[in-house]
């Protein structure tokens, strides 16, 4: 289908701290006649002054930044009151956190494993004032937003904050409580069977959940949360 057409081009701000990814990304965007990418910043708080200054049309989002993570970071943009639009940048199909970004004023979600065809279809839709999710991603977005309005909604009102320790998956809770006992990534990966990269995946996923930026935040908030008399975590001494 013939993309619409535009007077202008659409000025694009790429927030990566990858930077092959990110210069990978602007030379695909800049390849398009209608797309501009106006620069690429590699943490939260200079992509924060660049949209500041130049507003941009639509930000590509890395959800995994070291400095402040994804959800924190489209609340702020959305604090700015531009007219900047966020599409959320991630390699974790994780339904949760598809939900949490999409709430909070994100206007599409990409996989970067995504072809290039798909990123370029996402900026097509979003700007053009539409909501962007790859078929693979809707149905899982869809199951997870009906379960919450059956039976997360009502909780979640009473307490939102409480509610993040809930996010985990199994396995992040056991890595988690391995996290708390002082063991180091090396020593959990031996300890669940899986390799070190598997296990920072985890923790990464741990941070952006909880809204975290290290591990000793984590454990400080799931000793507060009562994670480890739940689980029957002892913490190291």
């Amino acid at each position: 289908m013939r993309r619409a057409d535009f007077t202008k081009k659409t000025r694009v701000l790429v927030v990566d701290d990858n930077y092959d990814h990110a210069s990978g990304i602007r030379e695909l965007i800049n390849l398009e006649d209608d797309y501009e990418v106006i620069a690429n910043a590699g943490n939260v708080n200079v992509a924060l002054s660049l949209i500041k200054k130049y507003q941009p049309d639509i930000v590509l989002m890395d959800m995994n930044m070291p400095d402040i993570d994804g959800i924190t970071a489209i609340s702020e943009i959305e604090k700015l009151n531009v007219k900047t639009k966020v599409i959320a940048l991630t390699g974790y199909d994780d339904a949760d956190l598809i939900f949490r970004a999409m709430k909070i004023g994100a206007r599409g979600y990409i996989l970067k494993t995504m072809a290039s065809a798909q990123l370029i279809h996402a900026l097509d839709e979003v700007r053009q004032g539409k909501i962007y999710l790859p078929n693979v991603l809707c149905s899982k977005f869809f199951e997870y937003f009906q379960d919450f309005e059956k039976n997360g909604k009502a909780k979640a009102e009473e307490n939102e904050e409480e509610n993040l320790l809930n996010y985990l998956t199994n396995r992040e809770e056991e890595v988690l409580g391995l996290l708390t006992q002082g063991i180091t990534y090396k020593g959990v990966a031996k300890k669940l069977f899986i390799s070190e990269t598997t296990v920072k995946t985890h923790v990464n996923n741990i941070f952006q959940k909880l809204q975290v930026n290290d591990r000793t935040q984590a454990v400080l908030y799931a000793i507060n949360k009562g994670f480890m008399n739940r689980h029957n975590v002892k913490i190291a001494v």
